[in-house]
């Protein structure tokens, strides 16, 4: 093999449809998930069972050098400000921002053992379009785009760092908000492009970013959010 990839959550949704891609590139890619998923094996893929939000995660040893990292996970706490908790910010916080500092700090040297290497990172769009009820979650996402920029700045030139801040997919995430043809509809109309984003629309953007097809791009927050963002039709 080629290539070596590591995807922390990959068992399902977008992580799942990346490791489809990637795995019919010819390239080894290593797969961390809280539990084991039988979806997720694949001609050349390796599923571990790791928790990375535990205090001390297990990883697994990899002794290849990491030609990519794509840390994936994420939640959805979508309440009125004023009945969140502080372990609503708290279990945000260890999911999308602690999860992959530990990631990182642990797989670091591998990724410095490549010729070069690519790190991408998960964030929202509620981070740059305010959106309500979403304080906890664009807190953590928020502060995920920050890594982000200054870990592309502190690991060039050898390794570049980017995000993608999609808006709401139908993976198993986010079933509860699209669990009606009423709540589909209502998600739809709400983006210039009438639909809600597919696993494959996010799982494109990630890996574009994670191969050497974006080999001149860093410190970027990708918006792959069906316009959201960038929009606004009279």
């Amino acid at each position: 093999m080629s290539k070596h990839y590591l995807i922390v959550g990959g068992t399902s949704g977008i992580g799942l449809e990346l490791v489809t891609q990637l795995s019919d590139d010819d390239v080894a890619v290593h797969v961390l998930s809280r539990r084991r998923h039988e979806a997720a094996h694949r001609p050349g893929t390796s599923l571990h069972v790791c928790d990375v939000t535990a205090e001390e995660p297990e990883f697994p040893n990899i002794d290849e050098p990491l030609d990519g990292l794509a840390y994936l996970p994420g939640s959805i706490t979508l309440k009125p400000f004023h009945l969140l908790r502080g372990k609503d910010f708290q279990d945000d916080l260890q999911v999308n921002l602690f999860g992959a500092i530990k990631t990182l700090q642990h797989y670091l040297t591998h990724l410095k053992r490549a010729e070069t290497a690519s790190i991408v990172l998960m964030s929202t769009v509620a981070v740059q379009t305010g959106l309500p009820y979403h304080a906890s979650i664009a807190s953590a996402k928020g502060a995920l785009e920050g890594l982000t920029r200054s870990l592309a700045a502190e690991l060039a030139p050898k390794i570049r760092v980017n995000a993608v801040a999609p808006s709401l997919t139908d993976t198993p995430l986010a079933t509860s908000l699209l669990n009606q043809p009423a709540k589909r509809d209502s998600a739809a109309e709400r983006h210039p492009l009438k639909r809600v984003g597919s696993p494959k629309d996010i799982a494109d953007a990630v890996a574009y970013l994670l191969t050497d097809r974006s080999a001149w791009m860093t410190g970027q927050v990708l918006q792959v959010d069906g316009g959201l963002s960038a929009v606004r039709l009279l």
